[in-house]
């Protein structure tokens, strides 16, 4: 278990840790001089072995009092598991004792206990008097009924009974599960002689064992541990809940900070829009505005940021003291964070403590934020059963979702998604995961915007694939729109001609004119195959109008029976698939298809090979990568064309 104490400066915090441990977390010169708590102190208590099981050890994180210092105590309490509530006789609860129970309570902390020190200068009735006052500051919070010790750390009065009460706390506590990815909030980075970088902070997910190979986000880093101490002692294994201490190779001390995060996967992805659910203090000293800037509290780290209220009724009015409602919060900086992940906002100038939240959505997008759609999806973020949550997210997101950021979003692998949602569609390629009820309804979209299409443009025989895509489903990957074209191919929803979808009814018709003047020119296409003749040589041999030639070749390229590659140039089928074979020849030798190595191996000129190039780009049979002299096409699909 891991205790964090709080209260206000001087009602002896560090003086109390020193008489449960025997460790006096004030290591700093300056704290020594002045006599205050500045940075975070540590301390542990060993827990003797019974039944078997081994020795455990109980961590204590000191904290500062001082109002200066509200920040150092956030990043201190992040990820401990029980509050110790420091509180003088003499003085009473005071302005720090009741911000430090407030960000307690706001970063969820349910169990915990008071020490009421400095007894030895009171008398009964004062004693008598300040436990009151304490129950009362207590009894609206999440720490209502938590036990009062009056102790002494001069004299040792009540230190034993406060031990033992601890001692039993961390036998009922409820042990953290060791799911998802390894995360550990960084709080202290020092380098010790002959062994190098040393990070340490509290494991808030996972495990991590020796050998073991971290990132760290955002900055996306690797590093191997070295070495690892658990507790303060020397281990192979650290988990969730416990205060870790690793030796890192890879990092040098100065490349990791406080408010960092060591993750176990391999590619963390940065944020800087998080979605939360807002729940603004009672005692605020006035409403939230919409676009306020704050102190964002995140783990270990604190930034700046803007609020951005998604209830659109409080635009002008701004969040009440006491409300909640569903926020954005922009920050300046990019930072590493997980739904479920709680946050502690302060004023821009750092004086009062404003409120706080839950994380539903670490990345928020930047446009339609407010959309009733969008809201749905947070509402679903609420739900406590991931896989119900997860169900209900990809349900209500009408395009579907990235895996990969979700995963990221969910502390777990993309994998560990597929198994949560068995009736979704995963789409490994492009990375992509949709709900079963929301491909549907875009099955029926695709249907009548091609129905549309049909409508107003009987003379062609559909639309290509990238074109649909950005008529129908512009944010969605192409490969993933490519898989669902197939599925709905193969349920005889839809049909496909060439590189052209429609319905499946859909048919561009030849009169017998047409016909008879098609089967007189289609030879006239594979006397040269890669060198077909232009539209005006083929006009000049049937002896009819330009134009009227380069409808009918339009409306064959519409059937399937020609390929337009510019707009006066048609091939035959036959000889695509044979410029695609040669094509698939260089990417299987040499990994890409360059125009150079493609116009020597067809033996086409270079403006020609481009230009067939740049047609299988178009029709989704290679897309472009790089440009100017780094420029080449790679394979992503089958050759459309029948």
């Amino acid at each position: 278990m891991l205790i964090g104490t709080a209260g206000h400066i001087d009602h002896g915090k560090t003086t109390l840790v020193r008489a449960l441990t025997g460790v006096d977390t004030d290591r700093l010169p300056e704290e020594k001089r002045r006599g205050i708590t500045i940075e975070l102190g540590y301390a542990y208590l060993p827990l003797a072995a019974d039944d078997g099981n081994p020795e455990q050890v109980l961590g204590f994180v000191d904290v500062p009092g001082h109002e200066k210092f509200v920040p150092t105590m956030l990043a201190g309490a992040s990820g401990v598991d029980f509050a110790l509530l420091v509180v003088a006789t003499d003085d009473g609860p005071m302005p720090q004792t009741r911000e430090h129970l407030q960000i307690l309570e706001l970063l969820g902390l349910s169990h915990g206990a008071v020490a009421l020190t400095k007894v030895d200068r009171a008398s009964p009735e004062r004693i008598a008097e300040v436990t009151r006052q304490i129950h009362a500051l207590l009894a609206p919070t999440s720490l209502a009924g938590a036990p009062v010790f009056p102790v002494s750390a001069i004299t040792g009065s009540g230190v034993a009974a406060l031990r033992s009460h601890l001692l039993d706390a961390a036998g009922a506590l409820p042990a953290r599960t060791a799911g998802g990815e390894f995360r550990l909030a960084v709080d202290r980075v020092f380098t010790l002689s002959g062994a190098g970088t040393i990070v340490a902070g509290t494991v808030h997910a996972g495990q991590i064992s020796v050998g073991d190979t971290i990132t760290l986000a955002p900055a996306g880093k690797t590093a191997r541990v070295r070495s690892l101490h658990v507790q303060n002692r020397k281990a192979d294994q650290g988990h969730a809940g416990q205060r870790c201490a690793l030796n890192l190779a890879g990092l040098a001390v100065d490349e990791v900070k406080r408010g960092d995060w060591l993750v176990g996967t391999a590619r963390p992805l940065p944020s800087t829009r998080l979605d939360i659910h807002l729940q603004l203090a009672s005692d605020a000293p006035r409403a939230l505005a919409h676009g306020a800037v704050v102190q964002i509290h995140h783990g270990t780290r604190h930034l700046l940021g803007r609020v951005a209220l998604l209830d659109a009724t409080l635009e002008k009015t701004g969040l009440p003291p006491g409300g909640d409602c569903p926020a954005q919060l922009v920050a300046d900086a990019s930072l590493h964070a997980c739904r479920g992940d709680l946050v502690v906002l302060r004023d821009g100038h750092g004086q009062h403590t404003l409120g706080g939240g839950r994380i539903l959505d670490p990345f928020g997008p930047v446009r339609h934020r407010r959309a009733p759609e969008r809201l749905a999806v947070l509402a679903s973020q609420l739900i406590a059963d991931p896989a119900e949550r997860l169900q209900a997210v990809l349900n209500r997101a009408p395009l579907g979702l990235d895996a990969s950021q979700l995963a990221a979003a969910e502390n777990c692998h993309p994998g560990t998604l597929v198994t949560l949602l068995p009736t979704a569609h995963h789409s490994e390629r492009a990375g992509w995961l949709i709900g079963s009820q929301p491909l549907e309804a875009l099955g029926k979209r695709v249907a009548a915007r091609l129905a549309q299409h049909h409508e107003q443009h009987g003379d062609e025989r559909g639309v290509e694939r990238d074109r649909l895509r950005r008529m129908v489903a512009p944010a969605v990957p192409a490969l993933a729109f490519a898989e669902w074209l197939d599925t709905w191919l193969a349920a005889g929803h839809l049909a496909r001609s060439g590189s052209a979808w429609h319905l499946p009814e859909h048919r561009v018709e030849l009169d017998d004119r047409d016909r008879q003047r098609a089967e007189k020119l289609m030879p006239w296409l594979l006397e040269k195959p890669f060198e077909p003749p232009w539209v005006r040589d083929i006009a000049t041999r049937l002896g009819e109008p330009e134009a009227l030639t380069r409808e009918l070749l339009k409306r064959l390229a519409a059937r399937g029976e020609t390929c337009q590659v510019v707009r006066d140039l048609f091939y035959a089928p036959a000889a695509v698939r044979s410029l695609g074979r040669i094509a698939t020849e260089l990417m299987d030798g040499e990994g890409c298809i360059r125009a150079a190595a493609f116009r020597d191996r067809s033996g086409l000129g270079r403006k020609r090979a481009i230009q067939i190039l740049e047609y299988f780009d178009r029709v989704g049979f290679t897309r472009k990568v790089g440009h100017g002299h780094d420029e080449q096409h790679r394979i992503r699909g089958d050759l459309p064309v029948n």
